[in-house]
């Protein structure tokens, strides 16, 4: 099969999200198991000089956009036996920032467009073109308006991947003029959304095959609690949508080889994550004890990362003997108020206001539980992360938390980490009190920490569920 992964950032070449993660690490399975495999995404100025002194430029084309014909020229590397093909146009990604901008519809308009015409100037046979998020949600609108002139891509069949409905891409009535579309498909069924157009509309109704990230969350964003004003849309689209849950990086989440980490470990010799532990209480000016319970939080500082639920209780749950790390930036009002907190409680909680990654591998390797009490998360791959060492999670039960983490079972002695199911401040305390019970009972917390380590997350299952979906999109049964 060949396959064009269209995505608006990917790791390692440029990051802000779980997103980036996917797009590094999904396309080297697809690569694995013997397929073709090409990832496009914007060359943005962001991107590192030790990437773009490899790239090979291979010419350029240009995208109307109504009045205007603007550049796009095309640059390739291969990395990790993946070609990376960069849409490159200083106009609009030589940027401060990847999003936020005043004229992001405009910019990322740009790019679906230029995504689907990359594939004629590469005049390549393909079978699967696969869009992500609001940012390349024209792609499958694209290619089958292209078709209607141009057989190159009558053939080519389309899925669009939700990582996060929240973010849609809604922009005003006047932008249609700049896509070069029909007003045809401005209508209730089509890119209309309100009194303007929305981009991830336009994935969910013009793809093949619609895919998200976990078979929970295929399930509540049908509901309009989850479904951000698109759950109409999407359960008339439901034939077509599967659930799939993400997978991480084995190479890059191992504790046996991780180099980020001082002391490496395994599932069958935890040792030395102990070790890990004060490596962090010394880094974080913590008391050295690796007998107190560490919990910890690498996450952005939102509203639907449950850190509200948190706020409520973080009183009561100083009073007892544990220490919390956090890791992160977000919104203002949760950076302030974890510096508080930090100040009132400084041998109990220490808050880093910033992201750093080797530090995050640190902290996953580190502490003894990963707290995930999330409002909404579409997959999350922190607790697959802290599984993966060993750290257990405490999640809420929605999206992929409720599909990854199995809670723990006292009397069968089985699971993978802990949960609780609703909105409630005091279900993730008494959930967080379990743990620490359970820590005092070491043979007990061994088995559920092995237990952890040894469950599949890797691409692998994932990989062959998305290869599956794709044969069914070019056998025409969905």
């Amino acid at each position: 099969m060949n396959i064009f992964y269209m995505t608006s950032e990917a790791s390692p070449f440029i990051k802000t999200g779980g997103l980036a993660d996917v797009s590094g690490s999904l396309p080297k399975e697809f690569k694995k198991k013997g397929h073709e495999i090409s990832v496009v995404l914007p060359l943005y100025g962001q991107i590192p000089f030790e990437y773009k002194e490899q790239m090979e430029y291979l010419g350029y084309y240009f995208v109307d956009l109504d009045w205007r014909r603007q550049y796009a020229g095309v640059f390739k590397i291969n990395y990790d036996g993946v070609n990376f093909y960069f849409i490159d146009n200083e106009f609009y990604f030589k940027r401060q920032s990847l999003y936020g901008q005043g004229d992001d519809g405009e910019r990322f308009i740009f790019y679906s467009k230029a995504c689907v015409q990359l594939l004629r100037f590469l005049d390549v046979k393909l079978d699967i073109v696969n869009a992500n998020d609001w940012h390349t949600g024209l792609v499958p609108l694209y290619i089958k308006d292209f078709a209607r002139g141009d057989d190159f891509y009558s053939k080519i069949k389309t899925a669009y991947t939700i990582h996060n409905i929240k973010y849609q891409g809604i922009f005003p009535k006047d932008i249609m003029s700049i896509t070069g579309l029909s007003m045809d498909y401005y209508n209730e069924d089509g890119l209309k959304y309100y009194d303007g157009i929305n981009m991830m509309k336009a994935g969910i109704v013009y793809c093949d095959l619609l895919t998200t990230v976990s078979k929970t969350y295929a399930n509540e964003i049908t509901y309009p609690y989850f479904g951000e004003g698109l759950d109409g849309i999407i359960r008339k689209n439901k034939h077509k949508l599967v659930g799939i849950i993400n997978g991480i990086d084995y190479d890059k989440y191992n504790p046996k080889k991780d180099p980020l980490i001082p002391y490496n470990y395994s599932a069958d010799d935890l040792t030395s994550k102990a070790k890990n532990k004060t490596d962090i209480q010394k880094l974080f000016n913590l008391p050295v004890n690796e007998n107190i319970p560490m919990f910890a939080m690498v996450t952005r500082l939102v509203d639907l990362k449950g850190i509200d639920l948190l706020d409520f209780i973080i009183s009561e749950l100083m009073e007892e003997d544990i220490q919390l790390v956090i890791l992160g930036t977000g919104d203002r009002r949760y950076e302030d108020m974890l510096r508080f907190y930090e100040r009132c409680f400084p041998n109990k909680l220490a808050a880093r206001i910033y992201f750093d990654e080797a530090q995050s591998h640190k902290i996953y390797a580190g502490a003894d539980f990963y707290l995930m009490p999330s409002i909404a998360e579409p997959c999350g791959i922190s607790q697959l992360i802290a599984m993966r060492y060993g750290t257990l999670p405490i999640v809420r039960e929605t999206g992929g938390l409720r599909d990854t983490v199995e809670p723990y079972n006292k009397y069968t002695k089985e699971g993978t980490g802990f949960s609780f199911s609703n909105i409630n401040a005091h279900e993730l305390l008494f959930t967080i009190k379990d743990a620490i019970n359970l820590y005092r009972n070491k043979e007990d917390l061994d088995t559920l920490i092995k237990s952890a380590m040894t469950r599949d997350f890797s691409w692998d299952v994932s990989c062959d569920e998305y290869l599956e979906n794709y044969k069914k999109v070019l056998k025409n049964k969905f």
